[in-house]
């Protein structure tokens, strides 16, 4: 099974797929969907149509997908919803389906910690998925959802077994 992990931004989206064979999990692809900074409607064009060109290259089976937290900035949360919605849309669009994480529930399925920091949680990627060396920032944080999808997905199929 691969998911793909995906950390929504209206300027950079990071992504990261993930290959789950029972107990082992590999990384397959990493990086960054750079929308930059030009016109914001055209950024959420790129962020979907790229996804849906990565999906159709590497045909994840499932998406994660950070949600939205609200910061200081109304007027960017509002704008990193609307590149949250134009991935969803992308993976919607190819028929998978879509799980929702928030931030602290990433940082504690990863690190044991729902406070921890970004150096943490890149650290335990690097080390959950054999990846010597660093890791782009979006790029991790993506690894990272698709990480606790797959744990958060083992954890629920283990206790429906134990259920009967």
């Amino acid at each position: 099974m691969r998911i793909l992990g995906i950390d929504p931004g209206s300027r950079m989206t990071g992504v990261g797929i993930i290959e789950v064979n029972g107990d082992r999990v590999a990384p397959v692809f990493y990086g960054a969907i750079r929308a930059g900074t030009g016109e914001f409607n055209e950024r959420l064009g790129i962020i979907f149509s790229e996804l849906q060109q990565l999906i159709r290259e590497h045909k994840p089976d499932q998406v994660a997908i950070e949600s939205v937290f609200v910061a200081k900035n109304p007027s960017s949360a509002i704008k990193l919803g609307q590149a949250r919605g134009a991935a969803v849309c992308a993976a919607i669009s190819c028929n998978l389906p879509v799980s929702d994480y928030t931030p602290r529930s990433v940082k504690q399925a990863l690190v044991g910690r729902g406070g921890a920091d970004k150096a943490q949680v890149q650290h335990m990627v690097g080390i959950l998925l054999g990846i010597n060396g660093a890791i782009q920032n979006d790029a991790a944080d993506a690894l990272a959802i698709a990480l606790c999808h797959q744990h958060t997905s083992q954890t629920l199929a283990r206790m429906a077994v134990m259920q009967g």
